[in-house]
């Protein structure tokens, strides 16, 4: 009698235990409303993809569950509102940072393998000209592609070990980078998981929203143009008061001078466009073959004359200022930059 208790004892425990395992994980239905074929399928709502994201970056999703996820958003092709849930709930993760302390965001998450990173010299002048200018990107997650980490630092200019570390280089000197592992390390993996998947995820477009200091401006760029939608769209949602975003050289924040560019603007909840002429009569953008990080300090000092390199700087630096509200149409933008360029300061790159 007392075995066949025992028995009906442990089969109860087995069932309970069994009735506990097969209970739906609560990110479960997150990766449900993605999974559920083509005429049941949606995008999260801003809400959905805010939850979603805050469990994610809280370390409450199993690994599985991480990778469906990321790979349905990819298939599907992320929509305005989930990246708008993502960065808002990214922003809540770092903690109470400091409203106001930077004039510009600036991502940098491409990384130039055509062309040297000469948006670099356009931030630091912008920076040396009194905006205070917030860099955030990755050191590295392709191979062949020179990212803005290195290239700081062959300007010599150390990047920020963490967000106050940034705050204060940003009081300090007007300029400030900080890596992606240190700004969130949950990010930063979940960008290093392209190597294991073999696709590239949301986190790419999240990460260019993150705006972490809450700036005014920001500033975007694209390789593949379709995404500027997504962007500009997220940030309406966000209630960005400025931003615009282009299709960059490699991807990155700087315009191609050779082409026209498209840039699509955001101000006060407003979009607009405009096309910005080329800068240089080449239509053909030159493959610099070398690579050569020593030409970016070169430049700066005015001990190198490179039209294209120069024409990249200030048309991208024209840009910002657009973006900013310093300019009031495309030409002053651009006769502005000129000027800045000009009375840069050559034998420093950030402002004292």
């Amino acid at each position: 009698m007392l075995i066949l208790a025992l028995y009906h004892l442990r089969s109860a425990e087995s069932i309970m235990n069994l009735a506990h395992v097969t209970q739906p994980h609560p990110f479960a239905r997150f990766v449900a409303i993605l999974g559920r074929g083509k005429s049941l399928t949606r995008s999260l709502t801003l809400e959905e993809a805010e939850e979603a994201m805050t469990m994610i970056l809280a370390g409450q999703v199993e690994p599985e569950q991480l990778g469906a996820f990321l790979m349905l958003l990819r298939v599907k092709e992320e929509s305005p509102a989930e990246i708008a849930g993502f960065a808002r709930a990214a922003q809540k993760s770092l903690g109470s940072t400091q409203v106001g302390c930077a004039d510009v965001d600036w991502s940098s998450y491409a990384g130039k393998r055509r062309q040297l990173p000469w948006f670099l010299l356009a931030a630091l002048a912008l920076a040396q000209s009194g905006r205070r200018v917030f860099m955030h990107g990755v050191d590295g997650h392709t191979a062949g592609r020179l990212y803005t980490g290195a290239a700081l630092k062959a300007l010599g200019v150390e990047p920020a070990q963490k967000l106050e570390q940034a705050q204060s280089q940003l009081a300090q000197r007007n300029f400030a980078y900080l890596p992606l592992e240190a700004l969130s390390p949950v990010l930063a993996r979940m960008m290093g998981m392209k190597t294991l998947l073999g696709l590239r995820s949301p986190v790419n477009t999240l990460t260019r929203m993150i705006n972490p200091f809450h700036a005014p401006c920001l500033l975007q760029s694209v390789f593949h143009p379709g995404f500027m939608f997504t962007h500009r769209d997220a940030a309406l949602l966000l209630g960005q008061p400025r931003m615009s975003v282009f299709r960059g050289e490699g991807g990155e924040i700087e315009r191609r001078p050779s082409k026209p560019c498209e840039v699509m603007n955001v101000v006060d909840g407003e979009s607009f466009e405009e096309r910005w002429p080329p800068l240089l009569e080449e239509p053909r953008q030159p493959h610099d073959e070398i690579m050569d990080l020593a030409r970016l300090p070169a430049l700066w000092r005015g001990e190198l004359q490179d039209e294209y390199a120069i024409a990249a700087v200030t048309g991208t630096l024209a840009i910002a200022l657009r973006t900013l509200g310093a300019a009031k149409d495309m030409v002053s933008a651009q006769q502005q930059a000129e000027q800045i360029w000009a009375a840069r300061d050559p034998r420093q790159l950030l402002a004292a």
